[in-house]
């Protein structure tokens, strides 16, 4: 027979084991930022995403380093340190270059390319590149951090391409 203390012991256990079965559901539900990944072209294919396939042309020279970081479309989120979602980073080829960036799901998103010339791990203001998504204009009045608004773009379930174009100080 079950006491009133066997019946409060198995509803504590009960709701303790719901909340332990639904707490990964809200872990996955938050984006995971800072996520250094390889350049998988495989990723952005015809039957992949959601994705965001990225040529960057006007490299200024195989020399240095690409890095290419996805961002959210929003304001707490776009060119903050540390919320960046997925990065890749490349020796860096004269030209044009393409990377795949996977991201969370549909949605608003922004992307921001630096091309650390000399490799030296430093922003160099008047020899490093840098381009953004929606390619805005970039002077020393806004520092290279255009508004959200002006780099946001709509991702959907699939790949979708954008073309970068580098920009030199």
């Amino acid at each position: 027979m079950m006491t009133t203390t066997h019946l409060r012991s198995a509803a504590v256990a009960l709701v303790a084991g719901t909340m332990l079965l639904a707490a990964p559901a809200q872990v996955h539900a938050q984006p995971q930022y800072r996520q250094t990944i390889s350049n998988n072209l495989a990723k952005c294919s015809s039957s992949a995403g959601p994705a965001v396939k990225v040529t960057v042309s006007g490299i200024k020279a195989s020399t240095g380093r690409i890095r290419i970081q996805s961002y959210k479309g929003t304001k707490a989120d776009w060119l903050e340190k540390g919320r960046w979602l997925n990065r890749i980073e490349a020796p860096a080829r004269a030209g044009s270059m393409t990377f795949c960036l996977p991201v969370p799901g549909p949605g608003e998103y922004g992307i921001a390319v630096r091309h650390d010339l000399n490799g030296n791990g430093d922003t160099d203001l008047r020899e490093d590149g840098g381009a953004m998504s929606n390619n805005p204009s970039i002077n020393i009045f806004n520092l290279g951090k255009p508004h959200f608004k002006k780099t946001a773009f709509t991702v959907g379930s699939g790949v979708t391409s954008i073309t970068l174009s580098m920009k030199y100080f």
